[in-house]
């Protein structure tokens, strides 16, 4: 398997080397790019990434943003652009915003908890799935219009939408959770 991502890294760099276009690509940028742009094209081309690599290279720096407001535990608020189709979760990473994701959005944990802050933005979501309801009901501070920030996916619908993080998260983890058996 490693043997496999390297020489596959290998490659895209060789590829960005004879276009004269090689820069250096974080381990978050390479991953969301590898998932996202060939999977945003399998629709058209069920069997070849070729062509969603080359789209890929070259829509990246066009893609559309919308804007989104984050306010922390204290009520101080970071505005941001995110990219449509990125998750709230990755987004914050991006910009040093104080949300967990211990999961990395898996779906296995409620870290990346998120308050919509305005109802009728809340409505524009998609409906929560029960694997996200499940871990919201471990969530701390859960409220009408929580969510999980991995599965709160930037559209255009959502531009201007404000999310606000809890006080705490609740990370068994991390916190000493120690299950007992039945």
């Amino acid at each position: 398997m490693f043997i496999s991502k390297l020489s596959s890294q290998v490659g895209q760099m060789v590829k960005g080397f004879t276009r004269g276009q090689l820069k250096y690509v974080t381990r978050t940028e390479n991953m969301r790019r590898s998932y996202s742009c060939y999977l945003q094209h399998l629709k058209h081309r069920p069997f070849s990434t070729t062509a969603a690599e080359i789209n890929c290279e070259e829509g990246n720096e066009q893609k559309e943003k919308i804007s989104v407001t984050f306010v922390d535990k204290d009520g101080e608020e970071m505005h941001i652009k995110v990219p449509i189709g990125m998750s709230m979760l990755e987004a914050a990473h991006e910009n040093d915003i104080e949300l967990e994701g211990a999961c990395e959005g898996s779906l296995a944990c409620s870290t990346c908890h998120v308050i919509v802050t305005d109802v009728n933005y809340y409505n524009k979501l998609e409906d929560p799935t029960d694997e996200e309801n499940d871990m919201l009901d471990l969530a701390f501070g859960l409220t009408e219009t929580s969510r999980l920030g991995c599965q709160v996916i930037a559209k255009h619908d959502l531009d201007g939408i404000r999310v606000a993080l809890p006080v705490a998260t609740r990370n068994f983890a991390v916190d000493g959770y120690v299950p007992k058996p039945h």
